[in-house]
């Protein structure tokens, strides 16, 4: 038998400025500051590795079983284009404030500048207040020139798209699309293995040594998408024991699993490992005579060559399944 399994990790807990105590009432992330903003559910990223918590596998970090196994746990065609990288970034973040209003660059810029991947991310709503909102892109085309007297008149808000926002609903935020996170929202974020942000305003926000935060004007003008943005929010279909697709990009590809009875996945064909991020409920994932419990607010890593798998519920799972494309 295989000695890879479905792989569950321990999260890598961030407190932020704006970070707040709902992953730790939703989700049981562990925290006692009442700032806990981001939770690294599944990381590669350099200095933030994701160790493993269950099976024999308990104790090796993502990249060491990226070493020993490379496409057996990450798939073949995964393994030819990043190595010994891991390529996708999930989290959990909770914005009991503001976020800072930024941007993220491509990845020929990030390379150039930061030898680093870009960041194109999405993000699942998993609760919101019922004033929760998002900023995503502006209201309509925009010039620099336009943008840089609003930046320095304090009134780029009034340049720049708010939407509600609601439990369920997904957005696609693609590089040089400006947004921020607004306060009471709780939400999932996949994203390509990048921590680069371009802070372009944060309200005058003092850190815990009382200054303002840096911000990225000069270097944020050339990856910025002036164009008007459309309704963001990305259209599915939501229906019990169906699987919808969310996004599918150049990066990774997205799908949704609602369901209350058994739903069996074949990966044969994908070539990629899949992740499981858990938005509801709870249930069983069966694969070669092994059995992985996951409950809301988990992640799990569904090695490349487990080819099939067997989901059992415990109640109604909402789920999301992500792969590279």
């Amino acid at each position: 038998m295989s000695t890879l399994y479905p792989l569950k990790f321990t999260p890598i807990l961030k407190d932020k400025i704006w970070g707040g105590s709902k992953l730790n009432k939703l989700f049981n992330k562990p925290s006692d500051t009442g700032k806990l903003g981001e939770s690294w559910e599944l990381s590669g990223y350099n200095g933030d590795v994701s160790v493993v918590n269950n099976g024999n596998l308990a104790g090796k970090s993502l990249k060491e079983l990226i070493e020993k196994h490379k496409g057996d746990l990450v798939g073949n065609q995964v393994y030819e284009r990043f190595g010994d990288v891991f390529p996708l970034l999930f989290k959990l973040i909770d914005a009991n404030d503001n976020l800072s209003i930024q941007v993220h660059p491509g990845d020929e810029v990030a390379m150039e500048r930061h030898n680093s991947f870009g960041k194109t991310e999405m993000w699942y709503i998993m609760d919101a207040e019922p004033d929760g909102e998002l900023i995503i892109g502006f209201k309509k085309d925009c010039t620099k020139e336009a943008y840089l007297k609003a930046l320095e008149g304090g009134d780029l808000e009034g340049l720049l798209q708010s939407i509600k926002v609601t439990k369920g609903d997904v957005l696609f935020i693609p590089a040089g699309l400006v947004h921020a996170i607004g306060k009471g929202v709780v939400l999932a974020e996949i994203q390509q293995t990048s921590d680069l942000t371009y802070r372009i305003y944060d309200y005058k926000r003092l850190d815990d040594k009382g200054k303002e935060r840096d911000l990225h004007t000069l270097e944020a003008l050339d990856v910025i998408d002036f164009s008007a943005s459309s309704d963001p929010k990305t259209v599915y279909t939501r229906n019990i024991n169906e699987l919808a697709t969310l996004v599918s990009c150049e990066y990774f590809t997205t799908n949704i699993i609602r369901f209350n009875e058994q739903f069996n996945r074949c990966y044969g064909k994908v070539d990629s490992f899949v992740v499981y991020m858990c938005m509801e409920g709870s249930f069983d994932i069966i694969s070669n005579g092994s059995k992985t419990s996951v409950t809301k607010g988990e992640t799990v890593l569904i090695p490349a060559n487990v080819h099939e798998v067997e989901l059992k519920p415990q109640e109604e799972v909402t789920l999301l399944e992500v792969y590279v494309s």
